[in-house]
């Protein structure tokens, strides 16, 4: 009796069982209920490489931006293509100015030992110069003033939009000031953390209709990437 050859060389293509002396001949020719997976199939399910980063289908985040560099990992929606292209054009705009800080971080004074904090460290890993009250108002000067300072010489500015900054804005402290200043230019990108864009709306509802990046749909270390590649000429 012919001995099929599948342990040693495989079904894998309608050759090789053709040339199975157990196969070949029955019912008339080969037939297999399984289908093999090309290496390329294999390859491309849940083993593709780490080097895709933040690319993720199932949040829409499939495409780049036209200022994304050769090579760059990071994907985005269309929405937030949308809204970050006419930041990208103050960017490229102030660019050339001297003396000039990569963004401006507009937070709650009660998120500056936190999630603010948080925020900017990891712009400052991505190589990201930002101006930020903590670091950059000086004993003695006045506040209102350095924010003033800050805001001209920043090419664009973020909002960190948490529940502090929401009852900030309310009681019209510092946080209202320095909003107002960001939304008479169009270089503002709200980042919205533990809160969401309906609570934004109920307090602000001008900063509400700006899209921005939110903490729930991806990391805060994705989104300062994002802000990272935003800045970069």
């Amino acid at each position: 009796m012919a001995r099929c050859t599948a342990p040693v060389n495989g079904h894998r293509t309608a050759s090789g069982a053709a040339n199975c002396p157990a196969c070949r001949n029955r019912y008339g020719g080969y037939r297999s209920s399984y289908s093999y997976p090309s290496y390329d199939n294999y390859y491309s399910l849940d083993r593709r490489p780490s080097s895709l980063g933040n690319y993720n289908s199932s949040k829409g985040r499939t495409q780049k931006t036209s200022w994304s560099k050769s090579g760059s990992s990071i994907y985005y929606t269309p929405a937030e293509i949308n809204t970050l292209t006419p930041v990208r054009r103050v960017v490229e705009k102030r660019a050339g100015k001297p003396d000039i800080k990569d963004i401006f971080l507009c937070h709650a004074w009660d998120d500056r030992k936190e999630s603010a904090l948080e925020l900017y460290d990891l712009l400052i890993s991505n190589s990201v110069s930002v101006w930020f009250s903590e670091k950059d108002i000086p004993l003695g000067t006045s506040f209102l003033r350095e924010i003033d300072k800050g805001l001209a010489k920043s090419k664009i500015g973020i909002v960190l939009v948490t529940p502090n900054f929401l009852k900030r804005v309310q009681n019209e402290g510092v946080a209202e000031k320095e909003l107002s200043a960001l939304l008479a230019r169009d270089q503002l990108v709200p980042i919205v953390h533990n809160t969401t864009y309906d609570e934004l709306r109920d307090v602000s509802p001008l900063l509400g209709s700006r899209n921005g990046l939110d903490t729930q749909e991806e990391t805060m270390g994705n989104i300062a990437k994002k802000l990272a590649e935003l800045i970069t000429v």
